[in-house]
């Protein structure tokens, strides 16, 4: 079954946890793709130099295939882990969640540690809106200048975001639209005959 809506943050949230002198910060980020991952956690790496665990886990793509955990030093699975697994739990995909720890002095051992980053995530995750968005699919139409008036009427009608359009003799239209209206779009296209191409998801 195709995907055609996900769960993911409107904006960054932040949250945090105490447990026996240590204490963890977390940031749940909405994220597209592992380049904007990438820069966030640079970003935090750089404002929260001093501290010992920059630990995190992200999701990404309306099937949630794309994902990962990382315990940065931790012991293993005590960290990355727990966090992915508050993503999970909320249903959320194109979210990255960062939890930084500063070291208290006294070791939390493993059942401690887990506990730890579940709960500064879910905090976080307490703090954040959920939105939901559809996934879009890119589609580009070439038509000549006489069907501008059917095509105006399908941007309408399957409510298009148009990227970039260009008139002339030939005229062509670049957009996005809703997954779930492609089926129907493309008898209309086809009704209509204009010519339409798919060319891949615009938002994933």
């Amino acid at each position: 079954m195709p995907v055609f809506s996900y769960r993911t943050l409107k904006s960054p949230a932040q949250g945090a946890y105490k447990e026996r002198g240590s204490r963890f910060l977390s940031f749940a980020y909405p994220v597209n793709n592992e380049t904007a991952i990438r820069a966030r956690l640079e970003e935090l790496r750089k404002s929260y130099f001093d501290a010992r665990h920059h630990c995190y886990a992200f999701m990404l793509g309306p099937d949630k295939k794309n994902f990962r955990a990382a315990d940065d030093g931790e012991p293993a699975h005590t960290a990355g882990d727990p966090i992915l697994g508050q993503l999970r739990a909320h249903d959320l995909t194109n979210t990255l969640i960062v939890v930084v720890r500063y070291f208290g002095g006294i070791k939390l051992g493993v059942g401690g540690l887990i506990t730890a980053y579940r709960e500064s995530a879910a905090d976080a995750l307490r703090q954040a809106v959920v939105i939901e968005e559809e996934v879009m699919v890119a589609v580009t139409f070439s038509y000549s200048y006489d069907k501008t008036p059917e095509m105006m009427r399908l941007v309408k009608d399957y409510s298009l975001t148009i990227v970039q359009q260009s008139y002339g003799d030939h005229c062509v239209l670049q957009a996005t639209v809703a997954l779930r209206n492609e089926t129907a779009m493309r008898e209309k296209v086809r009704l209509l005959n204009i010519h339409g191409s798919i060319i891949g998801l615009a938002s994933s």
